[in-house]
């Protein structure tokens, strides 16, 4: 009779990395506070040994909580409402529940959610913010831990996540194509935050379709901005104080192309008489400010029954890929009031009719 293998316990990892147990207890709780170095021998200690963090982790995981957790990086943003719903409806139809966490508040909330999915209160990870740290996501998604994790919204690049989302930068090219196409020749771009890869997929497709058309990417013309109304109304004001002003401008999002718009307004400045603005996400306030904003639909809906869909078909085995899937959903153009004719050729125009 074969002797019983023997269990690895947390010594068997310390011993291995030549490191004290409670460095190994530190790397795989709080990784943050150990060096790179460090937790690099720890990951291979545990690696090498098989050590599952409190051996009762590996029956646990197999006591389905029939729950997914779902981090997004502010509930308060409209933009998510539509595809929260979709997430729940699909959770809902496939016999789970979800957790929301709210990352808004500081990465030390990604603490809570290794805390949820270690302890058995959630099956798997659907994440819409790509900001998150990767290393910590690593850690959740490797043995020993194997947690099934999607992100949706945004692209965390190179790390083999399956991911589901709209297609950023060609949408932008489009919207920025539909400006030029009207006769703009001066675009501006209210950009989104700068570490944020959806913001530097449109400033991308933004770029794209200037140089396309043989146009110039004037610095002066690209705002700063976060995505919030607030910014889209500071860019406003330095917009105004330009000499040269553009006949047209691209917002990274529908909150800071309104944020624009309400900015322009305080001083007397006409949507689309003074300048054309296209937004992005067609928020359901989108085509009820004035004037109604040109945008891109983004499919929010489909995209978050797609990606609780592929979330759950992991949890439950279904869906095994050899490469990272990687879905992406088209957008849509939605042409309203707010995108004319430049100044210029809209008064010529009108010139026109009237001598007519």
């Amino acid at each position: 009779m074969a002797p019983e293998k023997k269990t690895p316990t947390i010594q068997d990892v310390a011993r291995h990395a030549n490191v004290s147990t409670a460095t190994v207890s530190r790397a795989l709780s709080h990784p943050e506070r150990v060096s790179e170095a460090t937790r690099a021998r720890v990951s291979e200690a545990v690696r090498v040994t098989g050590y599952t963090l409190n051996q009762a982790a590996r029956s646990l995981r197999q006591r389905a909580a029939r729950t997914i957790l779902v981090a997004l990086p502010d509930i308060g943003n409209p933009f998510f409402s539509s595809i929260l719903d979709a997430i729940e409806r699909e959770a809902a139809r496939r016999g789970y529940g979800i957790l929301v966490a709210n990352l808004y508040f500081g990465h030390e909330t990604v603490w809570r959610l290794q805390d949820l999915l270690l302890s058995n209160r959630a099956d798997g990870l659907l994440l819409l913010d790509g900001s998150v740290n990767p290393e910590h996501l690593r850690m959740l998604t490797r043995a020993p831990f194997s947690v099934p994790l999607v992100v949706a919204c945004e692209d965390i690049p190179n790390l083999g996540f399956h991911t589901v989302l709209t297609d950023n930068a060609v949408s932008a090219e489009r919207a920025t194509r539909h400006l030029i196409e009207l006769g703009h020749r001066r675009i501006g771009h209210i950009m989104g935050p700068e570490h944020n890869m959806v913001a530097r997929d449109r400033l991308a497709g933004f770029t794209q379709a200037l140089q396309r058309a043989g146009l110039e990417v004037n610095a002066n013309w690209l705002f700063r901005g976060n995505f919030e109304i607030e910014s889209g109304f500071a860019a406003a004001a330095r917009f105004l104080a330009l000499a040269e002003r553009p006949t047209a401008l691209f917002a990274a999002n529908d909150e800071s192309a309104i944020g624009f718009l309400s900015g322009l307004r305080q001083h007397g400045l006409v949507c689309p008489r003074d300048i054309s603005v296209v937004g992005f996400d067609d928020l359901e306030v989108a085509p009820h400010y004035w004037p109604p904003l040109t945008t891109i639909r983004q499919p929010r809906e489909t995209l978050g029954r797609m990606a609780a869909e592929t979330l759950i078909d992991l949890v439950e085995g279904q869906r095994v890929a050899p490469e990272p899937l990687k879905i992406v959903l088209s957008s849509e153009l939605v042409v309203r009031a707010s995108t004319g004719k430049p100044p210029e050729a809209a008064r010529e125009s009108l010139a026109l009719d009237r001598a007519i």
